[in-house]
């Protein structure tokens, strides 16, 4: 089982030591380390440089993460490969673990895991999911049997927490340049139309740091990216028949970024994909988006507010 790390980088000279750095301390080290540098104009590549052999530099034409990710999976050689973005870092045994536990599952092709967010400009550190939680979901198992069922539980990792056979990239169609912002979650979408069984580690694996400038990745802007997705996956969806398991993932992507966009004032767009995506949204929703976008600087006012009362009374508006 050989491991190839793919690392896309974009101006990202303050962070990348940490990122190659947390790749070299694995305890199952990786047999390839490859960092696709998007033309940054800082000290990108000179420190991707100094690491010698052992960490390959790929430079290419400016033209986004999908790109510089592809560029990376197509000139590795290792038949698995794991992300890691330049910014974030792994934990010691992520490889060691998750290599084990594709071991167990032979047939599985993916593999997941719990992570920790990092605020650091704040001091303050989170789970994305409680371990108990995650292994109550996994109920015994080493994996889900659903990706898309995993996702509405907070239990489908993220991109720095993936290991994915390489085959099963280039199956997919490899990530889409067209696609500016949420290529990664474009790209286990379709991954998991094909391979809905996902491998799962409830213990934290990786570390997103957040509110990182400059990253590859948070580089464009939400609205047009995320209408985009979530449109050509329900009729991908639709023409595969796995609408019915889609839905629910897409309705908890929409919910999230409708509630963000209540704290940027960007009432418009909450209007746009209530209207654009109703068949997703619950009837209940739609109803109180509506009123609530009657006086749409009222309630950006009262949103603090309104935020308490759902996270004490535990509703999902």
């Amino acid at each position: 089982m050989t491991i190839g790390v793919v690392i896309p980088a974009y101006n990202a000279a303050k962070h990348i030591r940490r990122a190659i750095d947390s790749v070299l301390a694995q305890r199952r080290r990786p047999d390839e380390i490859i960092v696709a540098d998007d033309v940054s104009t800082d000290d990108t590549a000179t420190i991707v440089e100094s690491y010698g052999p052992g960490v390959k530099l790929i430079r290419q034409a400016n033209a986004g993460a999908s790109v510089a990710r592809n560029t990376a999976v197509n000139a590795a050689t290792s038949e698995w490969i794991a992300f890691l973005d330049s910014d974030d870092e792994w934990l010691p045994e992520k490889l060691q673990v998750q290599t084990e536990l594709l071991q167990r599952n032979s047939q599985l092709v993916w593999a997941t895991a719990n992570f920790i967010y990092c605020h650091c400009g704040q001091d303050r550190h989170s789970q994305k999911l409680d371990e108990a939680n995650g292994r109550a979901l996994l109920n015994g198992r080493d994996f889900f049997q659903d990706y898309f069922d995993a996702f509405t539980k907070a239990a489908a990792g993220w991109t720095g927490t993936m290991l994915v056979k390489r085959s099963v990239l280039i199956e997919a169609g490899l990530f889409r340049p067209e696609q500016l912002r949420f290529n990664d979650e474009d790209m286990w979408w379709r991954i998991a139309y094909r391979y809905p069984a996902i491998g799962y580690t409830p213990r934290p694996l990786a570390i997103y740091h957040m509110h990182v400038p400059e990253s590859i990745t948070k580089r464009y802007e939400v609205p047009a990216s995320l209408n985009q997705l979530i449109a050509n996956h329900i009729k991908i969806a639709g023409d595969c028949g796995k609408l019915e398991q889609f839905r629910p993932c897409a309705e908890r992507m929409l919910r999230y970024w409708i509630h963000q966009y209540w704290f940027d004032e960007r009432i418009m767009h909450i209007r746009e994909m209530t209207d654009r995506f109703g068949r997703v949204l619950p009837r209940w929703y739609k109803l109180a988006l509506r009123l609530l976008t009657i006086w749409p600087r009222a309630t950006s006012a009262c949103m603090p507010v309104l935020s308490r009362i759902n996270k004490i009374l535990r509703l999902r508006l």
